[in-house]
């Protein structure tokens, strides 16, 4: 499953960046700026991970764009674990 550059979520523009030392920084894999419409990956991961991560944040893009100001990050890792096998395993094209 590539990574797209930029994904829409509600008519919302999202772009995607690939930075470095997230992780050691902030000790995160990803994150998602919303006021800037960005969404980072941690570019030390393997591609399967950043897929992983990707989705994880995109989960988070499409709950705030959604109105959900506040998020479970349980829920939202148990969601786009699963988001992301099917995602990954099915040819779900439209």
């Amino acid at each position: 499953m590539p990574i797209p550059l930029q994904v829409n979520v509600a008519g919302i523009d999202y772009t995607v960046q690939y930075q470095e030392e997230i992780l050691k920084k902030h000790s995160l894999m990803g994150q998602v700026i919303y006021a800037e419409s960005v969404i980072e990956i941690d570019q030390s991961m393997s591609k399967s991970k950043q897929e992983q991560v990707f989705v994880h944040e995109l989960v988070h893009a499409m709950l705030n764009e959604a109105g959900y100001e506040e998020q479970d990050e349980e829920m939202v890792n148990r969601l786009s674990i699963v988001l992301y096998q099917v995602l990954k395993q099915n040819d779900l094209k439209f």
